[in-house]
């Protein structure tokens, strides 16, 4: 399971595009949270903490332990929307959960091991899906779900039908590819100095008749049809 992260936040009364643009330039990040009936509230928290406490997780699939005043709330995020181009994040939303309600989410999928195919017959490994959604109780979300590829031979694929995760419902499709192992890739030889490719290479010769045998043999088609 993975750790719950401990993030503050404080309450806002103003909302809108030149309030948030306020509270980026002072180092701050606009937030809401919502969820259980609760009427969406408007907060928000330090840009620094956020990158500290979300460095190195799973942002998605970790439970977030937010403190709002004396409160605090276990949530999940729900959205995190990032700055186009400088690193910084541009607004957060927040999702309530309870202990005993279970909850969808997506969570990364880490392959370990070197298959078979890539260590013995030169394949690549190539990963096809990153993320399963499933079904969980907040207590039982994992950090990431490990899927082992060591026995993969050049040609063989994983699918999601092929792994469980405990205590977990896996919604992705069965039938959808994790990873497979592809053959090497065979280079193309090069064509050797001073010898033409096929398709460059001169039309075949046409070996035509001597023009009198050619002369002869159509006066005497015209002497048969006369």
């Amino acid at each position: 399971m993975a750790q719950p992260v401990t993030i503050t936040a404080e309450r806002r009364a103003e909302t809108g595009k030149g309030a948030a643009r306020k509270l980026r330039m002072s180092g701050k990040v606009p937030a809401v949270i919502y969820g259980h009936g609760r009427e969406p509230e408007p907060l928000w928290v330090w840009q620094k903490e956020l990158e500290r406490a979300l460095s190195g997780i799973a942002a998605e699939s970790t439970v977030i332990d937010l403190k709002i005043g004396d409160e605090t709330v276990k949530t999940l995020i729900r959205e995190i929307q990032r700055h186009p181009i400088r690193p910084g994040f541009l607004h957060m939303d927040f999702y309530e959960i309870h202990a005993g309600e279970r909850i969808r989410l997506e969570v990364p999928v880490h392959l370990v091991g070197t298959p078979e195919g890539v260590r013995t017959a030169g394949g690549v490994l190539d990963q096809v899906l990153r993320e399963i959604e499933i079904e969980v109780l907040p207590q039982h979300i994992p950090e990431r779900v490990e899927v082992d590829v060591t026995h993969l031979g050049v040609g063989k694929s994983l699918h999601v039908r092929d792994i469980t995760i405990p205590n977990a419902t896996i919604l992705t499709p069965g039938d959808e590819t994790i990873c497979t192992v592809v053959p090497p890739r065979v280079e193309e030889a090069l064509p050797v100095a001073g010898v033409a490719a096929p398709e460059e290479m001169a039309e075949p010769e046409v070996i035509r008749k001597p023009r009198a045998e050619e002369e002869e043999e159509g006066a005497e088609e015209e002497a048969g049809e006369e």
